[in-house]
This record gives structure tokens, C-alpha cells and sequence, in this order.
């Protein structure tokens, strides 16, 4: 069903803004004059939804799909380290919940220094992350999770908030769930950015799973209307280049293939062109305090 008004602010100043093809299941983008929140509509079913995540998108045998973490494990943490290295910058130890856990994977490395909790939509992923970590994996989501308010030190939301309908409601309740003092990290694209400008309908972030897009300034003001003190951007991540080059080698299958280093190199470095809205590159990590 088509909304009229504009989920983030209520606005009724809300108008196409692309029209996306390019999958078996086409979608439409609405953008709000007021606020900038960009938001499917209509958007898909709920039924339509939860399809999407289904074991093949998990195994990446659908169309839409998600490369299986198991799979690459060790090439992975090397962003996951990186990641919790910057994290315990500002929070040393503590309870930490992963929103979107998938397979648990980054939850296991943070077990070094944290207490892991986790929501995952997804019961095929869920009860494998409850395996390895416990029935603190609620399967699930931030609506119906069991977990106590000002119980979390360091929240993490990584490629998840695109992926929600109301994602006022998860970043309130993200700031509910948090101590005094506690951190929320969300990556996610900045639609503002002159990547997601130039590219248009073509931008890869226009997938049938992602009901939320944001210009960082819409994603700035959303966490401080929910209460947040405090907030750093980081573009493109919060952590350098070698751990992505090192990641990125679990997808090569031969010596050629490390020329696409060359191109990481370059995205990485040309996403330190920024300043104020202005960005070359749409990628964007938010670390947001309490």
C-alpha cells in the first residue's frame, strides 16, 4: 500500500525519486521535500519481505542475496577486529548487541572483549548464531526482542537500517536499550553522497530488501531527535585500508584478481573527499553516544 506521508517526519511533501528495474521484483523510491528521508513506497508485503530472507538469500543462491560470512570467516575478521579496535577506544568491555548478527560471526569475535548479545530476522541464520553463542540471540526483532532497557554499552547496527521500515522507532529503541555513556555504530549509504548522485537508478544500493535510504544529514538528525549526545561520521568506516584489502582476498580465486586492490585503494582514498553534506563516496559509519 502507497503511503501518502512521509515515514520519518510525517510530511505530506513527498514525490518520486527513482524508479528501480533492474530486479525481477521492481520497486519505486519516494523522497521527502522536508526532512530528505528517501523511503520505498509502496513498499513490499510483509510476506514479500520475510521471503527475502530465506536460506538461499543466506547462501547466496537467490537474486537478492547475502555472501555467507561461515564461508570467508577468517578474511572477515580482519574487519571485525578492526572494528572492535576502534570500538574499545571509547567502551573497553560491557555488554554488546549485534542487530542484524546474521551468523554470529562478528558477536564471536567481540566475545574476546564483550558480552555478546544479538537479534536476527532471519531463523535460518538466528538458530545458527544461537548454536555457537546461546539463547542470548533473539530471533527476532527490535520490536519484539526480551532484552532489558540501559542494559548495552556498545549497540552495533551494520547494513541493517536500510533494511527497515521504521527506522525511527529502531534508533529509539537502540537509545533505550543503551546505559548513559553507551555507543551506537550504524554503517550505512549516504544518499547525498556524489557516488549515489552520479549513478542514479544504477546505484547498487537500490536492492528490494533495503525500505530506508539517507542523506547524512537526515540519519545526523534522526539520532539526535532520539536522544543522542554525541556523534562522529566516518567516511567510508571508521577503521584503514588494510583490513579491507585483507577481507577482500576471500573472494579472489587466482594472482590476477589482486589488481582489485587497485580499485578498493582508490574508492577508500577518494572517500576522505568530504566536507560538510558534501561527499565524493556514499559510504559512511556513525558512531552515536548516549
Amino acid at each position: 500500500m502507497r503511503r501518502e506521508d512521509c515515514p520519518l517526519c510525517a510530511s505530506r511533501t513527498i514525490a518520486p525519486f527513482r524508479t528501480i528495474t533492474r530486479w525481477q521484483t521492481p520497486f519505486t523510491v519516494e523522497r521527502c521535500a522536508d526532512c530528505g528521508f528517501i523511503f520505498m513506497n509502496p513498499r513490499f508485503s510483509d510476506e514479500t519481505i520475510k521471503s527475502f530472507y530465506s536460506r538461499a538469500y543466506f547462501e547466496g543462491n537467490a537474486e537478492y542475496a547475502y555472501h555467507d560470512e561461515r564461508k570467508k570467516e577468517r578474511f572477515a575478521l580482519h574487519v571485525w577486529e578492526a572494528r572492535l579496535k576502534v570500538i574499545r577506544r571509547y567502551i573497553r568491555a560491557g555488554n554488546v548487541l549485534d542487530v542484524g548478527c546474521a551468523f554470529g560471526g562478528f558477536l564471536i569475535a567481540a566475545s574476546r572483549y564483550f558480552e555478546p548479545a544479538g537479534i536476527e530476522f532471519s531463523e535460518h541464520a538466528g538458530k545458527y548464531a544461537q548454536k555457537k553463542l546461546g539463547p542470548r540471540i533473539h530471533i527476532g526483532t527490535l520490536h519484539d526482542h526480551f532484552f532489558p532497557h540501559d542494559n548495552f554499552l556498545v549497540i552495533t547496527m551494520i547494513e541493517v537500517l536500510e533494511h527497515l521500515a521504521d527506522p525511527a522507532f529502531a534508533v529509539k529503541e537502540c537509545h533505550r536499550l543503551l546505559q548513559k555513556g553507551g555507543l551506537l555504530v550504524v554503517q550505512t549509504a549516504n544518499m547525498d553522497g556524489l557516488q549515489a548522485k552520479i549513478l542514479g537508478d544504477d546505484y547498487a544500493y537500490y536492492m528490494p530488501g533495503h525500505l530506508s535510504y539517507f542523506p547524512k544529514r537526515t540519519l545526523l538528525r534522526l539520532l539526535k531527535n532520539a536522544g543522542f549526545s554525541r556523534i562522529k561520521v566516518f567516511h567510508p568506516v571508521e577503521f584503514g585500508l588494510l583490513p579491507k584489502l585483507q577481507k577482500s582476498r576471500g573472494d579472489f580465486h587466482s594472482i590476477v584478481e589482486y589488481r582489485k586492490w587497485l580499485r578498493i585503494a582508490g574508492y577508500h582514498y577518494l572517500s576522505k573527499l568530504h566536507f560538510g553534506n558534501f561527499c565524493a563516496t556514499s559510504s559512511m559509519v556513525v558512531y552515536a553516544f548516549k
